[in-house]
C-alpha cells in the first residue's frame, strides 16, 4: 500500500530533496542536487520566487520506505504572461512501480483540480532557471549539475498516464577547438571595428559585482520569448547574483557591450561541477566543498550555463565575439570539451551561435502536458 504524504515542514523537505540522491545513487551518470541549495530554492520563506507563485510536495511511502516524491507549483506570473491557466508538476521521481507514479501524479491533479487549473505540465520550476525537462534522450551520458536525470522509465510512467509532449530542450558537446576558428575570429573583428563593441573581461569577483544588475536585466529581455519564462523580480535577481557569483572563476564570465558600454551579450560559464557533486554525494560538509573548489580550479569540460545577445544586436557580430572570448579563456585553462546545457529545440538563435564548430547533440528533455478540467 502507497500512502501519499504532504511535506509540512523543514524537516520533510530535506527528505524531499535528498530522496532523488539516494534513488539514483548507484547511476554512474547521475549528479546529485546539492542538498542545501535545493532546500532553499523550494523553501518558501528563502526563495522570492514565492511572492507571486505557490507550491505544495509530498513524498510516497511504502511502509517507512520513501519510494517516491512530486511537487506542484503555480507561477500566477508565468500563467498572466502566456494567457494560460496551468499548474506544473515538478520533482517527480520515484521507484519504477506504476502504483507509485500513479498516486503521486493523482494527488497533485487533485490540487490542481480543487484551485481551478485546466492544465499541467512539466516537469518544471519556479522560474527557467530552475531545473526542469524530463530527460528522454542521453541516459548514458554524464548529466550536468543543473539538469535533471531521470531513468528512463519515468517516460513511459508519464506517457501511461495521458500525458503528451509539449517542447523540447537539445543538448550539445562541443569538443574545444585546438586553433582558434577563423570565422568567429573575422566576423568579431570586424563587430569591433564597425560597432565598436568591447569584450568586458575579469580577474577579479568583485568586478563582476559591478555588472551584474545590467546581465540580469538583459537576462529578462533576451529570455522574455522563450518557453514558460516570467521575469526575475529585483529580489530574484539579487539571489541569483549571490548563487552564480558567490565561487566563480572571474576568467569565465564574459560581458560584450557596445560602444556606449551598454550590456548587449553575456556568457555566464563554469568548469563542470558534475564529478565533483558525484564525489561529494550532494552534501558540502564536512568535504564535499573540497572536490567543488579542485573542479574550479582544474577541469576539463566547461558548462555554458547562461548565454545571451539582446535581441536588437543579434546576427551583428557580437555573439562571434563572445563564443571567441569563451575559447580563449577555455584554451587557457586546457579545457577540452564545452556543454550548451539545455536549449530550446526552435531557438536557432542561440543554436546558430555553435554553427562554426563541430557539435553532438546527445541529450534531449521534454515537457509533457495534460489537460485536467
Amino acid at each position: 500500500m502507497v500512502e501519499i504524504v504532504e511535506v509540512k515542514n523543514n524537516k520533510d523537505l530535506r527528505k524531499f530533496v535528498a530522496y532523488v540522491n539516494e534513488l539514483h545513487k548507484d547511476n554512474k551518470y547521475f549528479v546529485p542536487d546539492l542538498v542545501v541549495d535545493e532546500v532553499n530554492t523550494l523553501r518558501k520563506d528563502k526563495n522570492p520566487a514565492y511572492e507571486f507563485s505557490e507550491a505544495v510536495f509530498y513524498l510516497a511511502y511504502r511502509g517507512k520506505e520513501i519510494v517516491g516524491r512530486i511537487g506542484v507549483m503555480v507561477n500566477h506570473r508565468a500563467n498572466e504572461k502566456w494567457g494560460q491557466n496551468s499548474a506544473r508538476f515538478t520533482h517527480f521521481d520515484f521507484i519504477d512501480d506504476h502504483e507509485v507514479s500513479e498516486k503521486l501524479m493523482e494527488t497533485v491533479i487533485g490540487w490542481a483540480k480543487e484551485h481551478g487549473y485546466d492544465v499541467i505540465h512539466g516537469p518544471l520550476g519556479l522560474t527557467d532557471i530552475d531545473h526542469q525537462g524530463l530527460m528522454v534522450e542521453g541516459f548514458e551520458e554524464l548529466d550536468m549539475f543543473i539538469t535533471i536525470y531521470n531513468a528512463p522509465y519515468y517516460k513511459e510512467h508519464l506517457e501511461r498516464l495521458g500525458f503528451e509532449p509539449e517542447i523540447d530542450w537539445v543538448e550539445y558537446q562541443i569538443p574545444v577547438p585546438e586553433e582558434p576558428v577563423d570565422k568567429y575570429s573575422r566576423i568579431a573583428n570586424i563587430a569591433k571595428r564597425k560597432f565598436g563593441y568591447k569584450v568586458i573581461e575579469f580577474t577579479k569577483k568583485k568586478d563582476i559585482l559591478k555588472w551584474a544588475d545590467k546581465v540580469f536585466e538583459l537576462y529578462n529581455t533576451a529570455y522574455a520569448p522563450l518557453y514558460g519564462t516570467s521575469e526575475l523580480s529585483d529580489k530574484q535577481i539579487k539571489m541569483y547574483i549571490d548563487s552564480f557569483f558567490g565561487f566563480v572563476n572571474p576568467d569565465f564570465i564574459k560581458i560584450i557591450v557596445n560602444k556606449n558600454d551598454e550590456v548587449i551579450g553575456f556568457g555566464i560559464t563554469f568548469p563542470s561541477l558534475s564529478k565533483a557533486m558525484q564525489k561529494a554525494k550532494g552534501r558540502l560538509f564536512p568535504f564535499g566543498f573540497i572536490h567543488l573548489l579542485r573542479a574550479i580550479k582544474k577541469n576539463d569540460t566547461l558548462d555554458l550555463y547562461l548565454v545571451a545577445i539582446h535581441p536588437d544586436y543579434q546576427g551583428t557580430g557580437a555573439s562571434a565575439m563572445l563564443i571567441e572570448s569563451v575559447l580563449n579563456a577555455a584554451h587557457r585553462h586546457n579545457m577540452k570539451f564545452a556543454e550548451t546545457g539545455p536549449e530550446l529545440e526552435n531557438n536557432t538563435a542561440v543554436q546558430t551561435m555553435w554553427k562554426y564548430m563541430e557539435r553532438r547533440q546527445h541529450r534531449r528533455r521534454r515537457i509533457y502536458t495534460k489537460k485536467i478540467s
